[in-house]
């Protein structure tokens, strides 16, 4: 493979995801596991190890940008970056780490270690930086299993408001809501069902994956995790799980009945990622014909968006090198580790990337 291959990580809180790059620039594996770190540190050493021995030669680099620092495994995110870099550091035996920290770029461990806070949750950075030298302007929108990124660049700059999740909140470009794992009792406080409004209990009875189950969209390869009650995933399962929500068992309605449940809420997710979207937009920095530019699992709701907007919509993929695909997993869904492994494979081959200073 030549000594340009690089590795790159995305350590989530929910998720470990992986790309790895050969020396030619090809994406040639992309890899997600589950990696629920409220349960500890050991998911997360038997993924990497589990996606390390996958790897067809050893890179000469690994990147890693992370957003698991979050996890209330974690007393705060100073020592959960401190602490998911350690695991980095021991698990990959001593081979190059390269941390994505947002604005300043890539850093030591030692560095990070020092001053923790620039890496914390800068993956969304990395994969707008890398668009943003693929396309002259747009919105980028990445909506994954728990979050939706939303982020403007122009000029190969990113041009966000805000860098820390206060701030990426506070300026709407971060939603804390993902079509596997947000429970639905906060995409709605009631559901229109035979005629009322039935309010909406306020227990995780029912997530996400259980709407996009029903309602269609969410890729299998998306829907890794445990359901809301440990139960089956199937179509009976996931509407059973929502009638729960209100008040209600699943023999209380026929399927399209829960199907009708699941669209209603399926739109009031769309919904709010397009309010932020027009917020975000409403800033004046990028012109009418600006494309949203969709990544992660949940892109397919982007796309939506787009032509409800009258915007082109421009799928993440494009804008990568040649990759394999693994029963259906592309870089796309994965933006955050394949965008690390590039950006760093352009720094190893002393090709740097500007980067706006906010």
């Amino acid at each position: 493979m030549g000594t340009e291959a690089v590795m790159g990580w995305d350590v989530g809180g929910a998720h470990l995801k992986g790309a790895y790059v050969d020396a030619h620039g090809r994406v040639v594996r992309v890899f997600q596991l589950p990696c629920p770190l409220w349960q500890g540190m050991a998911p997360l050493s038997r993924g990497i190890q589990e996606i390390r021995e996958a790897m067809e030669a050893a890179p000469a680099v690994h990147a890693v940008t992370m957003t698991g620092e979050m996890a209330d495994l974690f007393e705060d995110r100073d020592i959960g970056v401190r602490s998911l870099t350690a695991v980095m550091q021991e698990s990959l035996d001593g081979a190059t780490l390269w941390i994505y920290a947002g604005r300043a770029g890539f850093l030591g461990p030692e560095a990070v270690v020092r001053d923790p806070a620039p890496a914390a949750s800068a993956n969304w950075h990395a994969s707008a930086t890398y668009a943003a030298h693929g396309v002259e302007e747009g919105l980028f929108v990445d909506v994954g299993s728990t979050t939706t990124d939303i982020v403007p660049f122009r000029d190969r700059a990113v041009r966000a408001r805000g860098h820390t999740d206060r701030e990426r909140m506070a300026a709407d470009e971060l939603v804390y809501t993902g079509v596997v794992r947000t429970p639905v009792m906060v995409l709605a406080d009631r559901i229109p069902f035979r005629g009322d409004w039935l309010r909406v209990m306020a227990e995780r009875f029912a997530s996400t994956a259980d709407v996009y189950r029903l309602a269609g969209g969410l890729p299998a390869h998306a829907d890794l995790l445990p359901s809301a009650d440990g139960g089956g995933k199937g179509v009976a399962d996931s509407a059973r799980r929502l009638a729960r929500m209100l008040g209600c068992d699943g023999v209380h309605g026929d399927l399209s009945e829960w199907r009708r449940v699941a669209g209603f809420l399926a739109e009031r997710q769309l919904g709010h990622i397009r309010d932020a979207c027009e917020c975000v937009l409403s800033r004046g920095v990028l012109g009418e014909g600006a494309p949203l530019v969709g990544a992660g699992v949940g892109r397919f709701v982007v796309r939506t968006i787009a032509g409800r907007m009258g915007r082109p919509y421009l799928d993440f993929g494009a804008l990568l090198p040649a990759q394999t695909m693994q029963t259906g997993l592309g870089g796309a869904d994965c933006a955050p580790a394949v965008t690390v492994a590039l950006l760093a494979r352009r720094r190893l081959r002393a090709q740097p990337v500007e980067v706006a200073p906010g």
